[in-house]
């Protein structure tokens, strides 16, 4: 096959070597070694798509997203096929973090993916209906996995409230990868993927904040819970909703806290009956009920106290709630 007048061959034993040593250089985190090594295999090999892909796939490793976009671009002019590439997919990442919206609807159709709204292609893309996902916050950190609502190919907004730890916000947007790195399923048998962050896409202005109740049952928690949301807002009982795994549990096929059902988790490593800041099976798993919580609410400081009192007085010999606290 010959593309712009040159005959596509197999790269060099040169360019593999090269290519090889600079993708151990990026695992060890030595992206600038890495980036003279694949600049000087796109030198042995520049008409071969393969070179400018790993350039890109480099430059989004650095974040460095205008050249990222300008590598991709040069590793789709080379390609071969009509769709399905992942050099298209890389386009629609660093097009989508540089709001270049005209080049990611075009990098999301030309890998196959249906875009709405063909009379507004300058706008973001909307509508696309991918559903629900998990993304895991700072992967390469303190990872937590928390659910969210994709809003395109490349960014999810965060639905649950993460932890502080996480630096992350209810309502924030992130960017992240294509390939999922892990797998979330109910009990009806719905999977869910899990996609690693790259970095933070829009901030939240709305803080979070953690609150020690008092809930004789869970019905007073999630009476609490559906206050906030009727308010435009969010609070969740971190004492039910967070578990610890391990890196190897979290990056697999797991069984999420969605659905109905009896929950017995082997990788949860709370205690039965001691909830702790970080753990605690699901009220579905059948285990005695503990009245204080440890709860996270994402709303502003003006409503806040309000909303809490609010659910207090709904029930007062009930409900109690005390050690509120700002913490991201």
């Amino acid at each position: 096959m010959r593309i712009f007048g040159k005959v596509r061959h197999r790269p060099s034993a040169s360019w593999r070597q090269t290519t090889d040593r600079a993708f151990t250089l990026i695992g060890d985190g030595r992206y600038e070694d890495a980036g003279a090594l694949l600049t000087r295999a796109a030198d042995m090999e520049p008409w071969l798509s393969e070179s400018w892909f790993n350039l890109a796939l480099l430059h989004k490793f650095r974040h460095d997203w205008e050249q990222a976009r300008t590598a991709g671009l040069r590793a789709v002019a080379l390609l071969d096929r009509e769709a399905g590439a992942p050099d298209w997919w890389n386009v629609g990442i660093a097009a989508t973090a540089l709001q270049d919206w005209p080049l990611a609807r075009r990098a999301w159709q030309a890998y196959g993916l249906k875009v709405p709204g063909e009379g507004a292609p300058y706008g973001e893309p909307s509508g696309m209906e991918l559903g629900s996902a998990a993304v895991r916050l700072s992967p390469e950190g303190e990872a937590e996995v928390v659910w969210g609502r994709r809003l395109d190919p490349a960014r999810i907004e965060v639905l649950s409230i993460p932890l502080p730890s996480s630096g992350r916000r209810w309502g924030e947007v992130v960017l992240h990868d294509g390939v999922p790195n892990g797998e979330r399923t109910t009990a009806e048998g719905t999977s869910f993927p899990v996609f690693d962050e790259i970095e933070l896409w829009a901030p939240s202005p709305v803080p979070t904040w953690v609150v020690l109740l008092e809930a004789a049952t869970e019905a007073d928690r999630d009476a609490l819970e559906r206050l906030a949301a009727d308010a435009g807002f969010a609070a969740e009982d971190w004492s039910s909703s967070v578990r610890l795994l391990c890196r190897t549990c979290s990056e697999s096929r797991m069984p999420s806290d969605e659905g109905d059902g009896e929950h017995l988790d082997p990788h949860d490593h709370s205690e039965p009956g001691h909830p702790g800041p970080l753990g605690h099976r699901t009220a579905g798993s059948g285990l005695l009920w503990v009245p204080e919580r440890e709860c996270g609410i994402a709303a502003p400081a003006a409503l806040v106290r309000g909303l809490l009192d609010g659910w207090v007085a709904d029930s007062p010999d009930t409900r109690e709630w005390r050690d509120l606290e700002e913490v991201c």
